[in-house]
């Protein structure tokens, strides 16, 4: 399957990036053009087996300061443009590039923050046995809406059952809630609350 998984993801991503590529250039002068920080936000992630790789993403934020030199929360930095890509999820363009370098899929849990991998059970942990994704089972169930113990859940969940049609479904779910605009924040903030640990959830 993996092979036939990677042949898919790549062929998709090429194919996505020829089709995009006149938005996703527009969406590249307009970044450049108000001249706010690098166009792509680089972040490391946790990737396959635990390894670190570099996610892409549209710049949606600036970098304002507070007086003593500390980001403002990320309500304050968004900008106009950055909140209509984040609303659309046209900042995550950028990550086809990650898909075809074998970084990332189309489908599996969404790659998070190196310093959470000594918060992880045994269990979710799993969630790296496989490349993270796009799109995964967390983000067509509720996205960010999800507590973290349940996002985990249906990461390992997908580790356990995964399949090519399975695949296929969660891409067809994802677009519901991508269309309507669903699940982009908590319900309770503008801001993905970090993970602290399986104590969080006690």
């Amino acid at each position: 399957m993996m092979m036939g998984k990677r042949i898919f993801d790549f062929l998709a991503a090429l194919f996505l990036l020829l089709v995009l590529s006149p938005l996703i250039l527009v969406l590249f002068f307009l970044i450049w053009s108000r001249r706010q920080g690098p166009v792509l936000f680089r972040q490391t992630r946790t990737g396959q087996y635990g390894r670190p790789f570099t996610l892409l993403k549209f710049r949606t934020m600036t970098d304002e300061r507070d007086s003593i030199g500390r980001l403002l929360p990320d309500e304050e930095r968004f900008t106009r443009l950055g909140r209509w890509m984040r609303q659309n999820s046209l900042d995550e363009l950028p990550q086809l590039f990650c898909i075809l370098a074998g970084k990332m899929s189309l489908v599996g849990p969404r790659p998070l923050l190196p310093e959470y991998l000594p918060l992880y059970s045994a269990a979710q942990n799993r969630r790296h046995e496989v490349l993270p994704g796009i799109t995964g089972l967390a983000q067509a169930k509720g996205r960010n809406s999800l507590r973290w113990e349940d996002k985990f859940r249906f990461d390992t969940w997908y580790v356990n059952h995964r399949t090519f049609i399975l695949d296929l479904w969660i891409l067809f779910l994802t677009i519901r809630p991508l269309i309507r605009q669903e699940h982009i924040y908590p319900s309770d903030s503008r801001s993905v609350i970090p993970f602290r640990g399986n104590k969080q959830s006690a």
